[in-house]
């Protein structure tokens, strides 16, 4: 766990908020949007301790034409509203809807974190932590010097670790979920 309060935590959303789509396939309507166990509680949880809480999401979909721009806003529109209904918040949402290697915003790129710290001059890398179940978010993690947290929910995670560990990635934090990443980062701060 981080040795002090992150004063940003950056969380991918498909596969760390909500139940990833199959391989190949996209959440492209608030229909198919399940949260996963726990997600709630634990937004609620981290909003009460980090000061801003950011949603930087990979969405391909929109690129491949099988949802549109105002798919995923209708999606991230109902995702806050439960969020907020439950006492969570989320500060702001950054998402690349391009196809891959066709930008500097997709990740592993950098290029929502960068939009980010302009929207929030205040963002310290070096004091943010990045949340995701892929390689991907954890390169970006490691490019920027935030923290990386993987979250195991995918059937694939033990590869992603083991590719993890191959870069290596340093301070790597594995959870089984975000739920159990804000239990670990509570009781961190309870026996601070």
């Amino acid at each position: 766990m981080p040795a002090s309060l992150p004063t940003t935590i950056f969380l991918d959303r498909d596969g760390v908020i909500n139940e990833k789509a199959p391989e190949g396939d996209y959440v492209k309507t608030w229909g198919e949007f399940r949260f996963l166990p726990g997600a709630l509680e634990a937004i609620k949880a981290l909003a009460g301790v980090a000061p801003r809480l950011l949603v930087v999401s990979n969405q391909r979909g929109i690129a491949q034409g099988v949802m549109s721009e105002q798919d995923l806003l209708d999606i991230h529109e109902n995702m806050l509203s439960e969020i907020r209904r439950t006492g969570g918040r989320i500060d702001s949402i950054y998402h690349c809807p391009h196809e891959k290697h066709s930008c500097d915003c997709r990740k592993p790129g950098i290029g929502m974190f960068l939009t980010a710290k302009q929207e929030h001059p205040e963002i310290d890398f070096e004091k943010a932590v990045v949340v995701g179940d892929s390689l991907a978010d954890l390169d970006a993690a490691s490019r920027l010097s935030c923290m990386p947290v993987l979250v195991t929910t995918r059937a694939d995670w033990p590869d992603v670790l083991e590719a993890a560990r191959r870069r290596p990635i340093p301070d790597l934090v594995v959870a089984s979920s975000l739920r159990a990443f804000s239990h670990g980062l509570m009781e961190d701060l309870d026996s601070a």
